[in-house]
């Protein structure tokens, strides 16, 4: 039985609102998630699994509609949803009473269920949201549903105050697979038998890499999973060492190849980083006219900066460092230089004085 688990595909988020790329990024979410029913349909997946925050906020009856539009064509699949702390259950909302003409269940809010799939003899055991938060470890405590099926727990939650668990303890559970969600990060648990898949788009800048789906299959008691990339863009941090013997113009050049190498449509926080001799006022408008630069960030010190930062901390474990390197490559130079300038930077960085 062939399976594909999404989750916090949040329909309706509005990721980096006012930046110049932010009004496509509410339409490629969704475009994302039809391309995971392809998917579907082009692999013949018989089951897919939504883990919680399929929409951002709890959706209308409008929203309703439009997602049983979208999943009218996967006649060859069960969909079976829980909702997540984002798109909760509250009493008398749409998702209590909707009625989908799509192969798609959701299970209620505040209890365990059990919805079994006579078609390829699946019980998909989970817990719906009915509110934000949950403290309790409400997964830990449920159980598989059929002991003549495969059997399958689908559950958002593993944070403080959204349902948090303990792997070991869900393990032991003896379920086939669990179907995590909550988290936009893809994080692979326990090998082919828990995951969370993170979101298929990312969600903020903070989201940096790639973002997808898994895709498995349970046959015969054993279970296979692989996670596969889909998204339409990434979010990344690039780091550019710089030094004063580059000038400006060959600075930018460089940003610009490295980006162009990356992709046009990807989300980039450009870091710099370097001691450089003299103040550096690169002008980045043509790199941000060209591509999604979210911010720049200056971590560049310049000579001044790192005699100031002697003075200031020759008695503490900067100072101590300094002297140590300067000491040991007092006839190289160049060393002694980079060494000071990459102690400095990593000092700085975690902390430590």
């Amino acid at each position: 039985m062939k399976f594909i688990h999404i989750s916090d595909v949040c329909l309706g988020a509005k990721p980096d609102a006012g930046k110049e790329w932010g009004d496509k990024r509410t339409g490629e979410i969704e475009e994302t998630f039809k391309n995971v029913i392809q998917v579907c349909q082009d692999e013949d997946v018989r089951l897919l699994l939504i883990a919680g925050n399929l929409f951002d906020a709890p959706p209308t009856l409008e929203d309703l509609e439009h997602l049983d539009e979208m999943l009218l064509p996967l006649t060859g699949t069960r969909i079976v949803i829980s909702a997540g702390d984002r798109d909760y259950i509250a009493p008398g909302s749409p998702q209590e009473t909707y009625k989908f003409k799509s192969k798609t269940v959701i299970l209620p809010r505040d209890r365990t269920t059990n919805a079994y799939l006579k078609g390829i003899n699946t019980c998909v055991t989970g817990y719906s949201y009915g509110r934000a938060e949950y403290p309790d470890p409400v997964l830990e405590n449920i159980s598989p549903g059929r002991p003549d099926a495969v059997n399958i727990l689908l559950g958002c939650g593993g944070t403080e105050g959204h349902m948090p668990f303990k792997n070991e303890v869900l393990a032991r559970k003896g379920f086939d697979y669990i179907a995590l969600g909550g988290s936009t990060r893809p994080v692979h648990i326990l090998k082919n038998r828990m995951a969370y898949p993170g979101s298929p788009e990312p969600l903020s800048h903070l989201d940096i890499g790639r973002r997808g789906y898994i895709i498995g299959e349970i046959n015969d008691g054993v279970t296979k999973i692989r996670w596969k990339p889909i998204s339409k863009r990434q979010y990344i941090n690039m780091t550019i060492e710089i030094s004063s013997d580059f000038s400006d113009q060959e600075i930018i050049e460089g940003v610009f190849k490295k980006m162009r190498k990356l992709g046009f449509d990807n989300i980039y926080t450009i870091v710099l980083k370097g001691i450089i001799e003299r103040d550096m006022h690169l002008n980045f408008k043509k790199i941000k006219d060209r591509f999604n630069v979210y911010t720049i960030i200056d971590k560049t010190l310049s000579r001044h900066d790192e005699n100031k930062i002697y003075d200031e901390n020759q008695h503490n474990l900067i100072g101590k460092f300094i002297d140590n390197i300067k000491e040991s490559y007092e006839q190289d130079e160049e060393v002694r230089t980079k060494a000071v300038r990459y102690g400095i930077e990593a000092l700085f960085t975690s902390g430590d004085r």
